[in-house]
């Protein structure tokens, strides 16, 4: 029996198409109830966001929104993966990140992580952050150097460790032609992250020729974006500012005699995968196309597909609440995976504080594991492809990219852009930029600036090694940066004094007058380590007094609807005060109550109102 709705149509019968003005007349209705009178094209554009490097997410993409074909996944312009079967058959390469000084513990650590789901290793070697080069033997004994591949991050000390890794190779009988990974020699990467003057390509170059002629699946530089990103940079900044080092790195390999085709086979591009996974993934089908446009314009065309390496991003990664970590760096991984990385790199949760512990480093490997294996993410073959979101973010994501490309390129190249400040001005501006958003809490931090947690027991772990030294580079930066120095403002306060800094929350009428906004205040305060007291449930002008005194706190907050401020806001606020409140603040917008100090409200800057808070409390 087919079942007719009333108008008579068939439920299975297609459904008549709408037009795109039709929806728009919809949205207009919604906007209007919500005292927005906007029209057309205007109504799209209330509900529009504007993202990093002006790009603007419009609520609704449809087949109008065009933008240039992106091909077959493993022919140019390589926009929807560098294979044509994409990650399908066995998934990316889950490669672990090792900082260990120590060869015994690395090779313990590296032996448990291959054991259980790594397929490839990247090693810090050299320096005060890394295994000894004289150590590699020890810290790779046990590894099948033909099945795991290697990844060197050596510095300053590349020709050491380049060379006794292929001296393991002979030694341990891995034929030249099985050896795989990369030497990860990056000249500019590491003038980005550690200043000083020009960098040298000589050394460089020479592995690149070296590895072209005897290492066939064996690269020796990496593009390292990282440093960029890591110094709070934009997107399209950390992708122009790869493409400018790898055009670098290919004026310098073809100098030397290298075809554009070997050239290219010996560069590895990494770049940070981010909770903003529809960015991650539009991020990395970019590169992709940017590099394929690159190597066309090189007269290589077919040499483009771009080997990527993502590395979920140590910016977003918190100190406070660290096991929230755990779902940013899903949600990275969840992006890089779907945006077609060859290589995805999960760091621990924990990395942030320390060295990670086994347990930290068993999820970040399986984090890898689950998406794969039980969410089957890797079977689908560039499943955002044909997405009118995802192909017109990649598009304007890459225009942008190429802009900041040609900047740099009018500058002199990538290392003349570095050397001049241009680089770092740029990125600065745009952490600048961001700073505020984060202050003002329009780009939430979970477990930081919304929803901390005072009464959390801190997760301790030994010191990486190199921790803290001085550099004369690109800045490194989190997004907790500043909220985590007002906790330790609370930190050092209770230590001395046995207890938090305290505000007294002054609730004003019944729960449902006064719940949303108290709530709202007590979030705001210990974002700052300062430990709301709400208690009564309820005050008013006779009551709050008292509570305040035996709060212990030294400052106050109003918390109720805008009813009942109007009608009680300025005796309590007096009340507040002549029981010794320093200052009080009101939980909702600027409005006229002069008996009130200062005003919280969504948008304001919170890390300002508690760093002046603080002050006045005298928390140094």
């Amino acid at each position: 029996m087919t079942v007719l709705p009333a108008d008579g149509l068939s439920l299975a019968a297609e459904f008549p198409d709408r037009a795109h003005e039709q929806w728009q007349s919809l949205v207009e209705g919604v906007l209007r109830k919500s005292g927005k009178d906007v029209a057309g094209s205007a109504a799209e554009e209330a509900l529009s966001t504007t993202v990093e490097d002006g790009l603007i997410t419009r609520p609704l993409y449809t087949s109008r929104d065009d933008a240039p074909d992106a091909g077959f996944p493993g022919f140019t312009p390589f926009t929807r993966g560098s294979k044509a079967a994409g990650n399908a058959a066995g998934g990316w390469d889950v490669r672990q990140r090792h900082s260990l000084t120590d060869p015994a513990r690395l090779n313990e650590a590296v032996l448990a992580d291959l054991e259980n789901g790594v397929t490839s290793l990247w090693l810090t070697v050299g320096g005060a952050a890394g295994v000894p080069v004289s150590g590699l033997a020890r810290a790779l004994d046990g590894v099948y150097l033909d099945l795991a591949p290697v990844v060197l991050d050596a510095g300053s000390e590349l020709e050491a460790a380049a060379t006794e890794l292929l001296r393991l190779y002979e030694e341990r009988g891995v034929a030249a032609g099985s050896a795989r990974g990369s030497l990860g020699a990056d000249p500019l990467g590491r003038a980005a992250r550690s200043g000083g003057g020009a960098p040298e390509l000589t050394a460089a170059v020479h592995w690149a020729e070296r590895c072209a002629k005897e290492y066939p699946g064996l690269r020796a530089l990496t593009v390292d974006a990282l440093p960029y990103h890591e110094a709070g940079g934009s997107a399209a900044q950390e992708l122009g500012s790869s493409l400018a080092t790898g055009v670098a790195y290919l004026r310098a390999l073809t100098r030397a005699g290298l075809c554009v085709e070997a050239a290219c086979a010996q560069l590895e591009f990494r770049y940070a995968a981010t909770t903003d996974q529809f960015l991650t993934i539009a991020k990395l089908r970019a590169a992709r196309r940017l590099w394929a446009r690159v190597a066309e314009v090189c007269g290589a065309p077919g040499a483009g597909a771009q080997r990527q390496h993502a590395v979920t991003s140590s910016v977003m990664m918190t100190r406070r609440d660290p096991w929230v970590n755990m779902l940013r760096t899903t949600l990275a991984c969840l992006g890089a995976g779907v945006g077609g990385a060859d290589s995805v790199t999960v760091l621990p949760f924990d990395h942030a504080l320390g060295l990670p512990d086994a347990f930290a480093r068993r999820i970040a490997r399986n984090t890898s594991t689950i998406l794969m294996e039980e969410s089957h993410l890797a079977r689908v073959i560039d499943p955002a492809g044909g997405s009118w979101y995802v192909e017109r973010l990649t598009t304007e994501l890459a225009d942008a990219a190429w802009a900041f490309f040609q900047e740099i390129e009018r500058a002199g190249g990538q290392a003349a852009a570095l050397g001049s400040g241009l680089i770092g001005e740029r990125l600065a501006a745009t952490w600048a930029a961001r700073s505020k958003d984060l202050a003002r809490r329009k780009e939430p931090v979970t477990g930081v600036s919304e929803f901390p947690h005072l009464a959390e027991r801190p997760v301790e772990r030994e010191a990486a090694p190199g921790a803290g030294g001085a550099s004369d580079g690109l800045p490194t930066v989190r997004r907790d940066e500043a909220f985590e120095a007002l906790r330790a403002r609370s930190d050092a306060h209770l230590a001395a004094n046995g207890r938090r800094p305290r505000v007294f929350l002054a609730a004003l009428g019944p729960a449902s007058a006064h719940t949303a906004r108290a709530t709202f205040a007590s979030n705001l305060f210990q974002a700052g380590g300062i430990e709301p007291v709400h208690d009564p449930v309820s005050a008013d002008a006779s009551t709050a007094a008292e509570a305040f005194a035996a709060s212990g706190a030294t400052v106050a907050c109003l918390c109720s609807g805008d009813a009942l401020y109007a009608e009680q806001a300025g005796t309590v606020a007096s009340a507040l005060r002549a029981a010794g409140a320093q200052r009080v603040f009101l939980a909702g917008r600027p409005a006229e109550h002069p008996e009130v100090d200062e005003y919280v409200f969504a948008g304001c800057d919170v890390v300002a109102v508690l760093s002046s808070v603080l002050d006045r409390m005298g928390v140094a």
